[in-house]
């Protein structure tokens, strides 16, 4: 299977966060599994990058050519697919994956996670999506869209779509349960 993870690039980040994404990307290899992420080595992305090598795990890094520049992407790749575009990279990274995991994130982990999830409520997939909601990341984000549900400005189902896990070895669950 090939999971697809989001998170933030920013070096400033909780070690919490950092700590997790680390523990995500050994989780994903240890299954067996290939990650599919931005192809940043800074950050969330960085870390669960660092997990899975740490494994020596599969990476598919998608990212912009303008990134490819020393200290930006992840040099380890598995693959790395360079594109024109931040659309194309979106594009690849879905059409790549089997699984999306939003690990703590900005406004990057939020666009993707955004359009992502509004794809799966338009039955464009299938996919599953699971929010990573490490120290309470998530929190804001799960009230507000709960919030919506209450409102009648998104439908009760749609929220349904979204699982949260606080610990990255809670993905090992959810794999045994879609190979039922």
């Amino acid at each position: 299977m090939h999971i697809c993870v989001y998170g933030a690039a920013n070096d400033t980040i909780k070690p919490a966060y950092l700590d997790s994404a680390y523990r995500l990307g050994q989780t994903i290899a240890d299954a067996g599994h290939t990650m599919v992420f931005g192809g940043g080595c800074t950050g969330v992305m960085g870390a669960a990058a660092k997990g899975v090598l740490a494994r020596e795990g599969r990476l598919v890094g998608i990212a912009p050519a303008f990134f490819h520049t020393p200290g930006i992407l992840e040099e380890n790749c598995t693959e790395l697919i360079l594109t024109e575009t931040m659309r194309e990279r979106k594009d690849l990274l879905e059409q790549k994956s089997d699984m999306f995991v939003a690990a703590p994130g900005g406004i990057g982990t939020l666009d993707e996670f955004f359009e992502i999830f509004t794809l799966r409520t338009l039955e464009r997939h299938k996919k599953p999506i699971i929010l990573l909601n490490t120290d309470g990341c998530w929190d804001a984000l799960i009230r507000l869209l709960d919030d919506f549900v209450d409102g009648g400005l998104m439908r009760a189902e749609y929220r349904d779509l979204l699982m949260v896990i606080s610990e990255p070895e809670e993905l090992a669950e959810i794999w045994k349960e879609m190979e039922k």
